[in-house]
């Protein structure tokens, strides 16, 4: 199971029926968060930045997630539309990486993931102003019951700042656990979003 087989090798003339196969194991076998990722951008001065966010969506049209626009991460996918992520899957000992040019995802589709939160979610969007200074928790606490009160009643809408990331990928990499370091990899490229795609094994 942890290794890329053969007729992984044969089949996969795409990656994305590749990855909605790894995932769904994943999903099966991790404990926590499977849709976890590490999501590296560039900041102002070209140094790099990373942290966790969670994948909402995959498919050809590339991997969602959803943030605060005004965050650090939002300002910096603003000046620099491009990003690089990674899943690492350790109950299966396998991981993929990924990088592309970054859009917004439609209004439309921040809507309806926003509605699909839990309520205390929603209320936790309206109330943090995230990555920005906090002066202590209980101001946190305190915007917090503000937007309780004011959407006690009726739908939560979405905040103007509150919307969804695709990376467009134009490179995958599937990387599989191999006894004494010789892993498994292999990638996919391609020269822009919507040409065809090249695979090629790499050395561990």
């Amino acid at each position: 199971m942890n290794k890329l087989t053969g007729d992984d090798l044969a089949d996969a003339l795409e990656p994305f029926d590749l990855f909605d196969s790894w995932f769904a194991e994943a999903r099966k076998a991790e404990l926590n968060d499977p849709e976890a990722m590490a999501l590296a951008s560039v900041d102002a001065d070209g140094l790099p930045d990373v942290r966790m966010v969670l994948l909402k969506e995959a498919g050809p049209a590339g991997f969602v997630f959803y943030s605060n626009a005004e965050s650090a991460k939002g300002r910096e996918l603003a000046a620099n539309p491009g990003a690089a992520a990674v899943m690492h899957w350790k109950s299966l000992r396998r991981q993929v990486r990924f990088r592309g040019a970054v859009t917004q995802v439609s209004g439309a589709e921040a809507d309806a993931y926003f509605a699909s939160r839990a309520r205390e979610s929603r209320i936790g969007a309206w109330a943090s102003q995230q990555s920005r200074p906090l002066e202590s928790r209980f101001a946190l606490e305190k915007a917090v019951a503000k937007y309780a009160l004011k959407y006690a009643i009726g739908e939560i809408p979405r905040p103007p700042y509150w919307t969804g990331y695709r990376i467009a990928p134009v490179q995958i990499e599937f990387w599989s656990d191999g006894a004494f370091r010789l892993h498994d990899r292999i990638v996919f490229r391609r020269d822009s979003v919507g040409a065809a795609w090249r695979k090629e094994r790499l050395y561990p």
